[in-house]
C-alpha cells in the first residue's frame, strides 16, 4: 500500500463527493479523511457503524470514530503509509454505500 499524493488525494475526493453524490462532503482534516455522518437516531447510527465494522474486518483496516448520539465522526488514515492511501477512500465509499 503507498501514501496517495496531494493530486492523488483531490482526484479521490471529487469522486467521492460527485459521483457518490454524498449530501456533506468528505474533507482532509489534519492529515485525515474526514466526515461526519448524522443518522435519525443512534439506534440507526449504531447499526450502521456495525456494518461497516464487518467491512472494515474484510479490508483490514480500521477507522477511527466517535459516535454521539445520532452523529458518527469519521477520520480514516492508513498508519502503514503515515498518510492518505486507497484503504481509505475504499472504506469511504462502503461507509456512503451502506447508508440508511
Amino acid at each position: 500500500m503507498e501514501k496517495y499524493s496531494q493530486e492523488q488525494i483531490h482526484i479521490q475526493l471529487k469522486y467521492i463527493n460527485q459521483a457518490l453524490d454524498v449530501q456533506q462532503q468528505w474533507q482532509v482534516i489534519e492529515g485525515k479523511l474526514t466526515k461526519t455522518f448524522k443518522f435519525k437516531s443512534f439506534i440507526r447510527a449504531f447499526g450502521w457503524m456495525s456494518q461497516i465494522a464487518i467491512w472494515a474486518e474484510k479490508l483490514n483496516h480500521h477507522p477511527e470514530w466517535c459516535n454521539i448520539y445520532n452523529k458518527v465522526e469519521v477520520q480514516l488514515f492508513t498508519h502503514d503509509v503515515a498518510g492518505i492511501s486507497e484503504l481509505d477512500f475504499k472504506l469511504a465509499e462502503k461507509m456512503e454505500m451502506f447508508l440508511t
